[in-house]
């Protein structure tokens, strides 16, 4: 075995090419998906100009089309998806004591996946015309084939989805393994953490969920590509079957989105209220709930397409039941912050205004499980305000509130906590202006997806408070980029535990050196660090004598094989079949590389480690 010495270290961008360091590819899903993030609030305040004012004529007819679908896409797969990502990559290993994820390789190969699938998606614009279907892409929409060959956005959405949805599901399966096997001594699960039980749970969830999506690409695929007829109806197919595949994948993807960020919220509140988490169990057992229930409600989105009353009434129970685990879940942040020591911090107040905020959008969605209800508000924008009161009001909230709290962890910086609270001022009031008049828009009959309404119908007045609201909310993004820029000009001085933490990620400095732990740490109950400090000790007991560290090999594979992947779907897309077999071809030569290469990877030993790293 070689000694870390002796291992070729790349430095700058190489480095970040070749890294299967979970901490650094952490950084990247987090500069990758912060990216995207903007891409899609860009999308998103040029919608809202559209419709500033009535019968306005900026982004019309398709160009609107392709700015609502990219919006949704981008959001939800390629921005929403890898910031979560980016948390449990940075914090999930630290959280259950470990050195690594399971398997380094494949959580590197899972991030370049996603980012070259996200930039496929993305170069559409670029290529003739991004996807004009909605971010559902229901046919017989998405099924429209130009006759010209120019107009292909559609196919970028189904190929770019496809190969990013291909790292997330790795990704998935890699936690799962992560958090089974390798927990440190003394770490049952009734004592992981909040977050990496809720991140246990969301891997589960994409486990079973992201098949059923793939399968639906692949369906669309044939018919857009190969002259399929899975769901053309002059061919027998039957556009309905993608709705329910699409919402077998979509209403588990709500819960994959949102189960982090109650993780996230559990943490922070417990924190900053200086106590144990209230009903630790039971929010367990919520959480848990709420997955397995995820997958029993998809056909609420489809209550308009005519499943009968019996499958309406079975849809709409199942989903009322999930607002029990839920409400649970909000009881027991309230009882931990009852009687609580608060200290009101940038990342507390983001996690304390998620509790209202999404209470609300759970509130609207118990309205919308109701059939007859449902038939009124469908396809109004009191779903487009229902949603995002759930995904930016919870979902967003709590990642923000993360970035604060954990930045120190990952940069081993603080971020300013007077920038902090403008941008939280800010993107709270601008969410609230922008989307709690839709509620009222939609109640008044005002459509989703339209790029203009009439004056004098009543719609004048939500409509314009929305947009002012959306710029609000891209105020305040600016001022957590200022935020961000300010403090990576500082050194690097952030305590290993600046919050007075409760979890084994504030016993190691910040930022977390290579190998994390030196010594795996010994757990001995709940909120390990905690008790720890409540026995009046200063760090974890160790689980083991100082020894060598086995490291694991940066590689440039994973890049590669997703490279190899992303010149295939430029060949499935112009029909030039020889590029797709190279491809794929190259990717399966990287693969058999990686299994012909004997990598043993290299060990860091005792004396060559101090406090903050590996000394050269």
């Amino acid at each position: 075995m070689a000694h870390a010495h002796t291992v070729k270290r790349h430095t700058g961008l190489m480095d970040w090419l070749t890294t299967v360091d979970h901490k650094k590819i952490g950084i990247l899903y987090l500069l990758a998906g912060g990216i995207f993030f903007l891409v899609g609030g860009i999308e998103a305040i040029l919608i809202r100009i559209q419709l500033l004012y009535p019968d306005q004529k900026i982004f019309i007819g398709d160009t609107f089309n392709q700015l609502t679908t990219m919006h949704g896409t981008t959001m939800i797969f390629l921005a929403a998806m890898p910031i979560i990502f980016c948390f449990m990559n940075a914090i999930v290993p630290l959280q259950i004591g470990a050195r690594d994820v399971a398997f380094p390789f494949v959580n590197a190969l899972g991030f370049w996946l996603f980012f070259f699938g996200g930039v496929l998606l993305n170069t559409s614009w670029f290529l003739g015309g991004a996807p004009a279907a909605g971010w559902t892409a229901y046919p017989p929409l998405s099924g429209i084939i130009d006759s010209t060959g120019t107009f292909k956005g559609v196919d970028f959405y189904v190929l770019g989805l496809q190969i990013a949805g291909l790292g997330t599901l790795i990704g998935g399966i890699n936690f799962l393994v992560t958090i089974i096997n390798m927990r440190a001594p003394g770490m049952t699960y009734m004592r992981m953490p909040m977050f990496t039980w809720a991140s246990f749970i969301t891997s589960l969830l994409i486990l079973f969920a992201f098949p059923a999506i793939t399968v639906g690409l692949v369906e669309l695929m044939f018919d857009r590509i190969f002259g399929g007829a899975f769901f053309d109806v002059s061919k027998g197919g039957n556009p309905v079957l993608w709705e329910h595949i699409f919402w077998i994948f979509g209403h588990p993807e709500v819960y994959i989105l949102i189960l982090p960020a109650f993780g996230i919220i559990s943490e922070i509140v417990a924190t900053f209220s200086r106590k144990r988490l209230f009903g630790y169990s039971s929010m367990v057992f919520a959480t848990a709930l709420i997955g397995f229930l995820g997958f029993m409600v998809w056909a609420h989105h489809m209550f308009t397409t005519g499943i009968g009353p019996v499958g309406d009434a079975i849809f709409g129970v199942a989903t009322m039941a999930i607002a029990v685990p839920t409400g649970v879940k909000i009881f027991n942040w309230l009882f931990t912050l009852w009687g609580g020591q608060i200290r009101f911090t940038t990342a507390n107040m983001f996690a304390t205004s998620f509790i209202p905020t999404f209470t609300m959008g759970g509130v609207t969605g118990i309205m919308l499980a109701v059939p007859p209800a449902d038939f009124q508000y469908h396809d109004t924008y009191f779903v487009v305000a229902h949603f995002h009161y759930v995904i930016v009001g919870g979902l967003v909230l709590g990642l923000f509130a993360a970035s604060y709290y954990w930045w120190p962890k990952m940069f081993g910086r603080l971020l300013n906590e007077t920038l902090g609270k403008i941008h939280f001022w800010t993107f709270f009031i601008g969410f609230h202006m922008t989307f709690f008049p839709q509620h009222f828009l939609g109640l008044m009959g005002m459509p989703r997806r339209v790029f203009t309404f009439q004056p004098g119908v009543g719609l004048e007045q939500g409509n314009f408070i929305s947009t002012i609201g959306a710029f609000l909310m891209g105020i305040g993004t600016i001022v957590f980029l200022i935020n961000i820029i300010a403090a990576s000009r500082k050194p690097a001085t952030a305590p290993a535990d600046p919050w007075d933490g409760r979890t084994l990620e504030w016993t190691i400095p910040s930022p977390a050196p290579e190998y994390n732990f030196k010594q795996t740490p010994l757990v001995r109950g709940y909120d390990a660090f905690w008790k720890e400090k409540m026995a009046g000790n200063k760090e974890m007991t160790p689980a083991e004598p100082l020894g060598s560290i086995h490291m694991p090999s940066p590689s440039i594979i994973p890049f590669l094989m997703s490279l190899g992947l992303f010149v295939a779907g430029y060949g499935f897309m112009y029909h030039v079949y020889m590029v797709s077999i190279l491809g794929i071809a190259f990717t399966f030569v990287c693969m058999m590389f990686r299994s012909i290469y004997d990598d043993h990877g290299f060990h860091i030993e005792p004396e060559e480690l101090n406090d903050k790293g590996v000394k050269a």
